[in-house]
């Protein structure tokens, strides 16, 4: 933590709230609902990554015990417009820490989903109520095939620091110290949907191992931010190169720069500069951006987007 006291103003980048909205016949397209939960959909099936809608305040992060709040679940979904039972081919798990995977098991319980990840995902599914059939552990590079979508998930790490670094090793069951939800698999995930070939690539911490992507394409990136504004700036590029670059994006939308500890209610706001400085992203991000002739944007909360029109 730094002692910078304040946060971003969100006002300075309103241009770049500017992601395509999707028309009523997108093949494909994709909503932001904080930190890294999206639904990616085609109409008839879908993927969700995290399902993270609780968000207790920081004095129960801190201090107490934290569980999933079924009411801001509840609201979460509808708001994304997910109402059957067979909407949601999976949830799938950016990584194991609370702000991710706090609320899969009752989403995917919701849905009619399984999760989809590491084994420490399938302990938080287990200890969330799921029944052993509605958990698939994948191994780093295998393709699954979920519904109308392949599925890669690529191992690559958390961004430093990795504040609950290590596994899950047993069923979580809430309530909990959010000490309990270990960082477990960090993933980048590449999403294809075969019917129209579009090809996404998710990344959900600011972390990466060098050449991992390689070989992989997708035309847009979903690139988490959280913690990234407060590394070295070699950092930053290096981030950049081993995801954006290396799959051949020419659109980025910034995720994972919303201060989660305040509730999806109320307006966004960015983290506060002693956890992250979005400042810094923004500006070094932009610039790398330009370079490349990349599209930049900052999503739209519940915003059904089309990022490939």
């Amino acid at each position: 933590m730094r002692l910078k006291p304040g946060r971003p103003d969100l006002a300075n980048y309103a241009a770049r709230f500017d992601v395509p909205s999707a028309v009523d016949d997108a093949p494909l397209t994709v909503t932001w609902a904080g930190v890294t939960t999206m639904l990616v959909d085609d109409g008839v099936s879908a993927l969700m990554t995290d399902g993270f809608f609780s968000r207790p305040p920081l004095a129960a992060v801190g201090l107490g015990r934290i569980a999933p709040s079924a009411e801001r679940i509840d609201d979460g979904l509808a708001r994304l417009g997910v109402h059957r039972t067979d909407q949601v081919e999976a949830v799938l798990p950016v990584h194991t820490h609370y702000d991710h995977a706090m609320d899969s098991a009752v989403v995917a319980q919701r849905t009619g989903a399984r999760i989809v990840g590491g084994r420490s995902a399938a302990h938080v599914g287990i200890g969330g109520g799921l029944l052993q059939d509605r958990v698939t552990v994948a191994a780093t590079g295998e393709s699954v095939t979920l519904g109308a979508y392949d599925v890669t998930l690529i191992e690559t790490g958390h961004c430093p620091p990795d504040r609950f670094p290590g596994a899950i090793t047993a069923p979580v069951t809430p309530p909990v110290k959010a000490s309990a939800y270990k960082c477990g698999e960090a993933w980048s995930t590449l999403v294809r949907h075969r019917p129209s070939d579009r090809r996404l690539l998710i990344v959900g911490s600011a972390g990466f191992v060098a050449g991992a992507l390689a070989g992989h394409r997708a035309e847009v990136v979903y690139l988490g931010v959280g913690q990234l504004g407060v590394q070295p700036q070699r950092y930053l590029v290096d981030y950049w190169t081993e995801t954006v670059r290396t799959v051949g994006a020419r659109r980025v939308v910034l995720t994972h720069w919303d201060d989660f500890f305040r509730p999806l209610s109320k307006p966004l706001r960015a983290l506060p500069y002693a956890a992250d400085d979005l400042d810094v992203s923004m500006r070094v991000l932009g610039a790398l951006a330009a370079e490349d002739g990349v599209a930049l944007h900052l999503p739209t909360l519940w915003q059904r987007a089309d990022p490939w029109n």
